[in-house]
């Protein structure tokens, strides 16, 4: 069991892969055989296949509010005629679908939570292509991230309401860095670097969801966050390293996240959620006035 990036550093030199080390960390928490937490993780890879693809066909959000944006991309991948990386782009497009999947309350697998499930998910997909993943390889990827995604929850917190969105988003961004970095064959170490560069660009990110909605601007910051993951990986790689130890970032997250008004926690009362529009919106979907627009 590890409590901290740096232990899991360490405790990754023994095994063949950061991976490896959730599997027998998982057995050592839930008492589960190997065979059955693999089977577990297999059923969670599936559904992320599942939400990308439905998404990417077209859907629309219960409320009317999002939706059709990831088609949107891939109709935009298709054209050729895009600035970004392909890599890059079909990432954020995969992210987009499962959040639109999501806000139409379809299937999807929270990693680590639901508001941020687009990331490590659309990362994968679209590291599956790039480096040509195995079936194996792809577990590995989510054990890779979920032992990161460990330490934070641990250390700090992947929640919005406790700790804003660099806690989810920023979260998510940050395992599917980690998770990367060691797909394309980077120590432990670089992983963890990748971890540290992604979180310092998140934080204090705020999470204000227009009418308490997983929607705006939920969808489109895990299309950030899944570009992000992308240049911190390639960062880390390259054998950068962040000057503050990762484990050094993760408690300034969380002071951060402490520290932070509750208007910014997922509350819906400061933010986007607050503008013209996002007030407006909010009316449209309860049929009723705001309490900022109610008179005193």
């Amino acid at each position: 069991m590890f409590l901290s990036i740096k232990e899991l550093v360490e405790q990754a030199q023994s095994y063949p892969t950061i991976g490896e080390l959730m599997i027998a960390t998982e057995q050592e928490l839930t008492g589960r055989s190997r065979e059955e937490i693999i089977e577990l993780m297999e059923r969670n890879l599936e559904v992320m296949a599942d939400s990308i693809d439905e998404g990417i066909a077209g859907v629309k959000s219960v409320t009317g509010i999002t939706g059709g944006d990831a088609k949107r991309l891939n109709e935009y991948l298709d054209s050729g005629n895009f600035l970004s990386g392909d890599t890059i782009l079909r990432a954020v497009r995969n992210a987009v679908a499962v959040n639109e999947v999501n806000a139409k309350m379809g299937l999807i697998c929270a990693t680590p939570t639901a508001g941020s499930a687009g990331v490590v998910a659309g990362v994968l997909m679209a590291a599956r292509e790039k480096l040509n993943l195995t079936h194996e390889e792809q577990l590995d990827f989510l054990f890779t991230a979920g032992a990161f995604g460990l330490v934070i929850a641990n250390s700090a917190s992947i929640s919005g309401a406790e700790g804003g969105c660099q806690a989810e988003v920023g979260s998510a961004s940050a395992m599917a860095a980690a998770a990367l970095v060691a797909a394309n064959g980077g120590t432990p170490q670089m992983a963890a670097e990748a971890v540290a560069i992604t979180l310092k660009n998140v934080m204090g990110l705020i999470c204000d969801p227009v009418a308490g909605l997983v929607e705006v601007p939920c969808v489109k910051r895990n299309a950030m966050g899944s570009s992000q993951a992308f240049i911190s990986a390639d960062m880390a790689l390259a054998g950068i390293r962040s000057v503050i130890p990762p484990d050094e970032v993760i408690e300034a997250m969380y002071k951060v996240g402490r520290a932070m008004p509750s208007i910014f926690k997922e509350t819906a009362e400061g933010g986007v959620a607050t503008t013209p529009t996002g007030l407006r919106l909010s009316k449209e979907v309860y049929g009723e006035t705001p309490a900022e627009e109610q008179p005193v």
